[in-house]
Protein backbone atom coordinates (compact mmCIF):
# COMPACT_ATOMS: atom_id res chain seq x y z
CA UNK A 1 0.00 0.00 0.00
CA UNK A 2 3.08 2.30 0.84
CA UNK A 3 4.68 1.56 -2.57
CA UNK A 4 2.06 2.41 -4.24
CA UNK A 5 1.36 5.86 -2.48
CA UNK A 6 4.31 6.38 -3.75
CA UNK A 7 4.28 5.81 -6.91
CA UNK A 8 1.68 8.01 -7.28
CA UNK A 9 3.28 10.81 -5.55
CA UNK A 10 6.22 10.74 -7.80
CA UNK A 11 3.81 10.50 -10.53
CA UNK A 12 2.23 14.22 -9.07
CA UNK A 13 5.66 15.56 -8.63
CA UNK A 14 6.43 14.91 -12.48
CA UNK A 15 3.53 16.10 -13.83
CA UNK A 16 3.72 19.31 -11.53
CA UNK A 17 7.43 19.73 -12.74
CA UNK A 18 6.24 19.35 -16.69
CA UNK A 19 3.22 21.71 -16.14
CA UNK A 20 5.60 24.37 -14.49
CA UNK A 21 8.31 24.48 -17.25
CA UNK A 22 5.77 24.45 -20.21
CA UNK A 23 4.16 27.53 -18.22
CA UNK A 24 7.57 28.95 -18.38
CA UNK A 25 8.62 28.26 -21.81
CA UNK A 26 5.24 29.82 -22.90
CA UNK A 27 5.09 33.01 -20.62
CA UNK A 28 8.52 33.22 -22.25
CA UNK A 29 7.88 32.74 -26.05
CA UNK A 30 4.57 35.39 -25.29
CA UNK A 31 6.80 38.19 -23.92
CA UNK A 32 9.58 37.67 -26.95
CA UNK A 33 7.21 38.16 -29.66
CA UNK A 34 6.37 41.85 -28.65
CA UNK A 35 9.86 42.24 -27.99
CA UNK A 36 10.58 40.84 -31.73
CA UNK A 37 7.46 42.69 -33.41
CA UNK A 38 8.64 46.00 -31.52
CA UNK A 39 12.64 45.41 -32.81
CA UNK A 40 11.08 44.99 -36.24
CA UNK A 41 8.13 47.77 -36.11
CA UNK A 42 11.13 49.78 -34.85
CA UNK A 43 13.82 49.08 -37.73
CA UNK A 44 13.64 52.29 -40.42
CA UNK A 45 12.21 51.84 -43.57
CA UNK A 46 13.60 54.63 -45.43
CA UNK A 47 17.62 55.39 -45.57
CA UNK A 48 19.18 58.50 -46.76
CA UNK A 49 23.02 57.99 -47.60
CA UNK A 50 25.37 60.55 -48.40
CA UNK A 51 28.81 60.00 -50.00
CA UNK A 52 32.36 61.11 -51.76
CA UNK A 53 34.82 59.48 -53.32
CA UNK A 54 38.84 60.84 -54.31
CA UNK A 55 38.58 59.38 -57.74
CA UNK A 56 41.68 58.34 -60.53
CA UNK A 57 40.30 58.74 -63.62
CA UNK A 58 41.82 56.28 -66.61
CA UNK A 59 40.87 57.88 -69.64
CA UNK A 60 43.57 57.92 -72.19
CA UNK A 61 43.00 60.16 -75.51
CA UNK A 62 45.02 60.84 -78.50
CA UNK A 63 47.50 63.72 -77.62
CA UNK A 64 47.20 66.83 -79.97
CA UNK A 65 50.68 66.65 -81.90
CA UNK A 66 50.96 68.52 -84.50
CA UNK A 67 53.82 68.00 -87.42
CA UNK A 68 56.53 70.51 -85.87
CA UNK A 69 56.32 68.58 -82.34
CA UNK A 70 58.85 66.00 -83.65
CA UNK A 71 61.43 69.34 -84.06
CA UNK A 72 61.07 69.77 -80.34
CA UNK A 73 65.16 69.98 -79.45
CA UNK A 74 66.22 66.94 -77.13
CA UNK A 75 66.68 69.60 -73.89
CA UNK A 76 63.11 70.41 -73.74
CA UNK A 77 60.16 68.23 -73.18
CA UNK A 78 57.60 68.07 -76.06
CA UNK A 79 54.43 69.52 -75.62
CA UNK A 80 52.75 66.16 -75.54
CA UNK A 81 53.95 65.82 -71.71
CA UNK A 82 52.07 69.02 -70.66
CA UNK A 83 48.54 67.72 -72.31
CA UNK A 84 47.85 64.80 -70.31
CA UNK A 85 44.02 64.79 -69.06
CA UNK A 86 43.56 65.57 -65.20
CA UNK A 87 43.97 62.13 -63.48
CA UNK A 88 42.30 62.70 -60.16
CA UNK A 89 38.53 63.94 -59.22
CA UNK A 90 35.96 64.15 -56.32
CA UNK A 91 32.97 62.63 -57.07
CA UNK A 92 29.53 63.05 -54.71
CA UNK A 93 26.62 60.62 -54.40
CA UNK A 94 23.12 60.33 -52.40
CA UNK A 95 21.31 57.38 -52.03
CA UNK A 96 17.54 56.55 -51.19
CA UNK A 97 16.58 53.38 -49.74
CA UNK A 98 12.76 51.72 -49.22
CA UNK A 99 12.25 48.90 -47.67
CA UNK A 100 8.30 48.36 -46.72
CA UNK A 101 7.63 46.66 -43.09
CA UNK A 102 7.53 43.02 -43.18
CA UNK A 103 8.87 42.75 -46.63
CA UNK A 104 12.77 41.45 -47.32
CA UNK A 105 12.77 43.83 -50.87
CA UNK A 106 13.99 46.95 -51.12
CA UNK A 107 13.73 49.94 -54.01
CA UNK A 108 16.62 52.37 -54.36
CA UNK A 109 17.82 55.11 -56.37
CA UNK A 110 21.11 56.77 -56.72
CA UNK A 111 22.67 59.55 -57.87
CA UNK A 112 26.69 59.53 -58.49
CA UNK A 113 28.50 62.88 -60.11
CA UNK A 114 31.82 63.49 -60.35
CA UNK A 115 34.61 65.56 -61.90
CA UNK A 116 38.00 66.83 -62.27
CA UNK A 117 40.04 69.12 -64.51
CA UNK A 118 43.43 71.13 -65.02
CA UNK A 119 44.98 74.30 -66.88
CA UNK A 120 48.41 73.92 -67.43
CA UNK A 121 50.86 76.49 -68.73
CA UNK A 122 53.96 75.31 -69.42
CA UNK A 123 56.76 77.29 -70.66
CA UNK A 124 60.31 75.89 -71.39
CA UNK A 125 63.56 77.46 -73.30
CA UNK A 126 67.42 77.25 -74.07
CA UNK A 127 68.98 80.65 -74.08
CA UNK A 128 71.66 80.90 -76.11
CA UNK A 129 74.78 83.20 -75.57
CA UNK A 130 75.97 86.18 -78.02
CA UNK A 131 78.03 85.42 -80.86
CA UNK A 132 81.11 87.44 -81.54
CA UNK A 133 81.70 88.21 -85.26
CA UNK A 134 85.03 90.03 -86.90
CA UNK A 135 85.75 92.02 -90.08
CA UNK A 136 89.82 92.19 -90.96
CA UNK A 137 91.28 94.33 -93.41
CA UNK A 138 95.08 93.78 -94.82
CA UNK A 139 96.37 96.68 -96.27
CA UNK A 140 99.69 97.43 -97.60
CA UNK A 141 101.51 100.31 -99.57
CA UNK A 142 104.60 99.19 -101.43
CA UNK A 143 105.66 96.49 -99.05
CA UNK A 144 104.73 98.11 -95.81
CA UNK A 145 101.83 96.16 -93.66
CA UNK A 146 98.89 97.49 -91.47
CA UNK A 147 96.42 94.78 -90.63
CA UNK A 148 93.05 95.75 -88.39
CA UNK A 149 90.60 93.63 -86.58
CA UNK A 150 87.04 94.59 -85.94
CA UNK A 151 85.07 92.44 -83.38
CA UNK A 152 81.38 93.26 -83.01
CA UNK A 153 78.42 91.23 -80.78
CA UNK A 154 75.27 89.68 -82.71
CA UNK A 155 72.76 89.11 -80.10
CA UNK A 156 70.00 86.40 -80.81
CA UNK A 157 66.79 86.80 -82.14
CA UNK A 158 64.67 84.09 -80.41
CA UNK A 159 65.44 81.50 -77.55
CA UNK A 160 64.90 78.23 -78.58
CA UNK A 161 61.77 77.66 -76.98
CA UNK A 162 58.25 75.36 -76.02
CA UNK A 163 55.03 77.18 -74.69
CA UNK A 164 52.13 75.22 -73.65
CA UNK A 165 48.41 76.73 -72.82
CA UNK A 166 46.35 73.37 -72.23
CA UNK A 167 42.91 73.40 -70.03
CA UNK A 168 41.31 70.15 -69.43
CA UNK A 169 37.83 69.08 -68.02
CA UNK A 170 35.93 65.87 -67.59
CA UNK A 171 32.45 64.96 -65.76
CA UNK A 172 30.66 61.70 -65.51
CA UNK A 173 26.83 61.04 -64.14
CA UNK A 174 25.08 57.64 -63.25
CA UNK A 175 21.84 57.22 -62.03
CA UNK A 176 20.31 54.02 -60.90
CA UNK A 177 17.10 52.74 -60.37
CA UNK A 178 16.99 49.01 -58.77
CA UNK A 179 14.65 46.83 -56.83
CA UNK A 180 16.34 44.26 -54.57
CA UNK A 181 15.84 41.36 -52.59
CA UNK A 182 17.03 40.27 -49.35
CA UNK A 183 18.81 36.81 -49.88
CA UNK A 184 19.15 36.19 -45.89
CA UNK A 185 22.62 34.57 -46.02
CA UNK A 186 26.13 35.45 -46.67
CA UNK A 187 29.44 33.52 -47.69
CA UNK A 188 30.50 32.71 -44.29
CA UNK A 189 27.94 33.08 -41.76
CA UNK A 190 24.41 32.69 -41.00
CA UNK A 191 24.29 36.25 -39.91
CA UNK A 192 25.72 37.65 -42.78
CA UNK A 193 23.56 39.12 -45.43
CA UNK A 194 23.66 39.27 -48.95
CA UNK A 195 21.00 41.52 -51.67
CA UNK A 196 20.56 41.00 -55.47
CA UNK A 197 19.42 43.88 -57.14
CA UNK A 198 18.64 44.26 -61.07
CA UNK A 199 17.66 47.76 -62.49
CA UNK A 200 18.56 50.07 -64.89
CA UNK A 201 22.08 52.67 -65.16
CA UNK A 202 22.00 55.52 -66.86
CA UNK A 203 25.50 57.01 -67.66
CA UNK A 204 26.57 59.99 -69.01
CA UNK A 205 30.67 61.40 -69.51
CA UNK A 206 31.44 64.68 -71.53
CA UNK A 207 34.99 65.87 -71.51
CA UNK A 208 36.24 69.43 -73.05
CA UNK A 209 39.64 70.19 -74.21
CA UNK A 210 41.39 73.40 -75.21
CA UNK A 211 45.46 73.41 -76.07
CA UNK A 212 47.36 76.15 -77.72
CA UNK A 213 50.93 75.75 -78.80
CA UNK A 214 54.34 77.87 -79.46
CA UNK A 215 57.39 76.43 -80.65
CA UNK A 216 60.54 77.91 -81.77
CA UNK A 217 62.76 74.31 -82.04
CA UNK A 218 65.49 74.94 -84.40
CA UNK A 219 67.08 78.43 -84.04
CA UNK A 220 70.59 78.61 -84.39
CA UNK A 221 73.59 80.81 -85.53
CA UNK A 222 75.25 80.17 -88.87
CA UNK A 223 77.89 82.00 -90.01
CA UNK A 224 79.38 82.97 -94.07
CA UNK A 225 82.72 84.24 -94.66
CA UNK A 226 83.33 86.54 -97.30
CA UNK A 227 86.84 88.03 -98.87
CA UNK A 228 87.55 90.87 -100.95
CA UNK A 229 90.98 90.95 -102.84
CA UNK A 230 91.83 94.32 -104.63
CA UNK A 231 94.99 96.21 -105.76
CA UNK A 232 96.49 99.05 -107.64
CA UNK A 233 98.97 101.80 -108.77
CA UNK A 234 98.84 105.27 -107.75
CA UNK A 235 101.75 107.78 -108.38
CA UNK A 236 104.33 104.88 -108.27
CA UNK A 237 102.90 103.94 -105.25
CA UNK A 238 101.49 100.24 -105.62
CA UNK A 239 98.77 99.41 -103.00
CA UNK A 240 96.62 96.29 -101.94
CA UNK A 241 93.52 95.38 -99.74
CA UNK A 242 92.12 92.50 -98.84
CA UNK A 243 88.68 92.23 -96.03
CA UNK A 244 87.65 89.03 -94.51
CA UNK A 245 84.37 89.65 -92.78
CA UNK A 246 82.65 86.74 -90.71
CA UNK A 247 78.83 86.96 -91.87
CA UNK A 248 76.37 85.62 -89.22
CA UNK A 249 72.58 84.69 -89.65
CA UNK A 250 70.03 83.44 -87.78
CA UNK A 251 67.28 81.06 -90.01
CA UNK A 252 64.58 79.77 -87.69
CA UNK A 253 60.86 78.85 -87.56
CA UNK A 254 58.13 79.86 -85.16
CA UNK A 255 55.04 77.92 -85.14
CA UNK A 256 52.09 78.04 -83.45
CA UNK A 257 49.01 75.43 -83.00
CA UNK A 258 44.88 75.65 -81.71
CA UNK A 259 43.13 72.90 -81.05
CA UNK A 260 39.72 71.95 -79.82
CA UNK A 261 37.86 69.27 -78.28
CA UNK A 262 34.69 68.10 -77.25
CA UNK A 263 33.43 64.79 -76.43
CA UNK A 264 30.63 62.59 -74.47
CA UNK A 265 28.25 59.81 -74.28
CA UNK A 266 25.33 58.87 -72.98
CA UNK A 267 23.75 55.59 -72.27
CA UNK A 268 21.15 53.64 -70.91
CA UNK A 269 21.04 49.68 -70.32
CA UNK A 270 19.91 47.03 -67.60
CA UNK A 271 22.06 46.75 -64.58
CA UNK A 272 22.60 44.18 -61.71
CA UNK A 273 24.40 43.87 -58.38
CA UNK A 274 25.14 42.27 -55.55
CA UNK A 275 26.19 43.56 -52.12
CA UNK A 276 27.03 41.36 -48.86
CA UNK A 277 27.88 42.25 -45.49
CA UNK A 278 29.74 39.95 -43.26
CA UNK A 279 29.21 40.80 -38.88
CA UNK A 280 32.85 41.06 -37.63
CA UNK A 281 31.74 42.19 -33.74
CA UNK A 282 28.89 44.11 -31.76
CA UNK A 283 25.30 42.95 -32.04
CA UNK A 284 22.54 44.22 -34.32
CA UNK A 285 20.88 45.61 -31.60
CA UNK A 286 23.92 47.62 -30.49
CA UNK A 287 26.66 49.04 -32.66
CA UNK A 288 28.23 46.41 -35.06
CA UNK A 289 31.56 46.33 -37.30
CA UNK A 290 30.80 44.69 -40.35
CA UNK A 291 32.95 43.45 -43.51
CA UNK A 292 31.57 44.77 -47.01
CA UNK A 293 31.81 43.71 -50.65
CA UNK A 294 29.90 43.56 -53.86
CA UNK A 295 30.07 43.58 -57.84
CA UNK A 296 28.19 45.52 -60.56
CA UNK A 297 27.62 45.31 -63.92
CA UNK A 298 25.61 47.01 -66.37
CA UNK A 299 25.46 46.96 -70.15
CA UNK A 300 24.58 50.76 -72.02
CA UNK A 301 23.13 51.46 -75.01
CA UNK A 302 23.93 54.56 -76.40
CA UNK A 303 25.83 57.24 -78.20
CA UNK A 304 29.08 58.51 -78.34
CA UNK A 305 30.15 62.08 -80.20
CA UNK A 306 33.25 63.96 -80.82
CA UNK A 307 33.48 67.34 -82.09
CA UNK A 308 37.29 68.08 -82.99
CA UNK A 309 39.08 71.33 -84.66
CA UNK A 310 42.82 71.68 -84.85
CA UNK A 311 45.11 74.36 -86.87
CA UNK A 312 48.76 74.74 -86.83
CA UNK A 313 50.35 77.99 -88.58
CA UNK A 314 54.24 78.80 -89.08
CA UNK A 315 57.03 81.47 -89.98
CA UNK A 316 60.14 80.74 -91.64
CA UNK A 317 63.01 83.25 -90.63
CA UNK A 318 65.26 82.70 -93.69
CA UNK A 319 67.36 85.85 -93.09
CA UNK A 320 71.36 85.04 -94.65
CA UNK A 321 72.13 88.92 -92.91
CA UNK A 322 70.72 91.90 -91.82
CA UNK A 323 68.01 93.08 -94.45
CA UNK A 324 68.81 91.32 -97.82
CA UNK A 325 65.73 89.00 -97.54
CA UNK A 326 62.28 88.96 -95.61
CA UNK A 327 60.40 86.18 -93.08
CA UNK A 328 58.60 84.03 -95.37
CA UNK A 329 54.96 83.05 -93.84
CA UNK A 330 53.47 79.99 -93.93
CA UNK A 331 49.44 79.11 -92.82
CA UNK A 332 48.01 75.79 -93.13
CA UNK A 333 43.68 76.47 -93.50
CA UNK A 334 42.38 75.53 -90.22
CA UNK A 335 40.56 72.01 -90.57
CA UNK A 336 37.13 71.51 -90.74
CA UNK A 337 35.50 70.30 -87.81
CA UNK A 338 35.77 66.59 -87.02
CA UNK A 339 31.89 65.87 -85.97
CA UNK A 340 31.16 62.09 -85.22
CA UNK A 341 28.18 60.60 -83.76
CA UNK A 342 27.95 56.43 -83.49
CA UNK A 343 25.66 54.25 -81.93
CA UNK A 344 27.65 51.98 -79.06
CA UNK A 345 26.95 49.00 -76.85
CA UNK A 346 29.02 49.50 -73.78
CA UNK A 347 29.78 47.10 -70.85
CA UNK A 348 30.12 48.33 -67.41
CA UNK A 349 31.88 46.42 -64.49
CA UNK A 350 32.55 47.36 -60.91
CA UNK A 351 32.79 46.09 -57.64
CA UNK A 352 34.02 47.45 -53.85
CA UNK A 353 35.17 46.69 -50.90
CA UNK A 354 35.53 48.28 -46.97
CA UNK A 355 33.84 48.10 -44.07
CA UNK A 356 31.08 49.50 -42.11
CA UNK A 357 29.97 50.35 -38.03
CA UNK A 358 26.78 49.83 -38.04
CA UNK A 359 24.04 51.02 -35.86
CA UNK A 360 19.84 50.98 -35.63
CA UNK A 361 19.49 53.94 -37.41
CA UNK A 362 23.27 55.03 -38.69
CA UNK A 363 25.88 53.44 -40.61
CA UNK A 364 29.40 55.02 -41.82
CA UNK A 365 31.22 53.34 -44.52
CA UNK A 366 34.79 53.35 -45.68
CA UNK A 367 36.47 51.26 -48.76
CA UNK A 368 37.56 50.88 -52.62
CA UNK A 369 35.57 51.52 -55.16
CA UNK A 370 36.13 50.56 -58.84
CA UNK A 371 33.85 51.12 -62.04
CA UNK A 372 35.05 50.64 -65.84
CA UNK A 373 33.38 51.52 -68.98
CA UNK A 374 34.97 49.54 -72.17
CA UNK A 375 34.62 51.53 -75.48
CA UNK A 376 32.88 54.48 -74.06
CA UNK A 377 34.43 57.44 -75.53
CA UNK A 378 35.85 58.54 -78.69
CA UNK A 379 39.42 59.74 -78.24
CA UNK A 380 40.28 60.45 -81.68
CA UNK A 381 41.36 63.31 -83.57
CA UNK A 382 41.31 63.31 -87.42
CA UNK A 383 40.00 59.37 -87.08
CA UNK A 384 37.60 57.79 -84.25
CA UNK A 385 39.23 55.91 -81.95
CA UNK A 386 37.39 54.16 -79.07
CA UNK A 387 38.68 54.26 -75.36
CA UNK A 388 37.99 53.02 -71.95
CA UNK A 389 36.55 55.36 -69.28
CA UNK A 390 37.32 53.97 -65.51
CA UNK A 391 37.43 55.31 -62.03
CA UNK A 392 38.94 53.80 -58.82
CA UNK A 393 39.48 55.24 -55.44
CA UNK A 394 38.82 54.96 -51.62
CA UNK A 395 35.23 56.45 -50.59
CA UNK A 396 33.32 57.07 -47.23
CA UNK A 397 29.58 57.45 -46.88
CA UNK A 398 26.97 57.75 -43.92
CA UNK A 399 23.46 56.14 -43.72
CA UNK A 400 20.34 57.71 -41.57
CA UNK A 401 17.59 55.47 -41.39
CA UNK A 402 14.26 57.48 -41.02
CA UNK A 403 11.09 55.76 -40.02
CA UNK A 404 10.15 52.53 -38.45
Amino acid sequence: MSELIQKNENRDFRWKLLTQASATVLMSYISVIPAAKAQDDDKPTVWIELGGQLSRWENSQEPYAPPFAALTPSNLSPPQVSEKPPRYGVDESTSLIFQPKDSDWTLSASIRYGRSGNSKKVHQQSNPDNYTAYVKIHRSRNGRVRDFKNYYTKYPLSPRFVDVAAKQSESHTLLDFQAGKDLGIGLFGRNASSTLDVGVRFAQFTSKSRIKLRENPDWQFKTHITTFHTSWTYTSSHYSLQRTIKNVYQPFHSFAGSFLASRSFNGLGPSISWNSSEPVSGSSGGGSLTVDWGLNASLLFGRQKANVQHQTTGRFHSTYAAGTSLPITYQRPATLDRVRSHSVVVPNIGGFAGFSVKYPNAKVSFGYKADFFFGAMDGGIDVRRTEDIGFHGPYASVSIGLGG
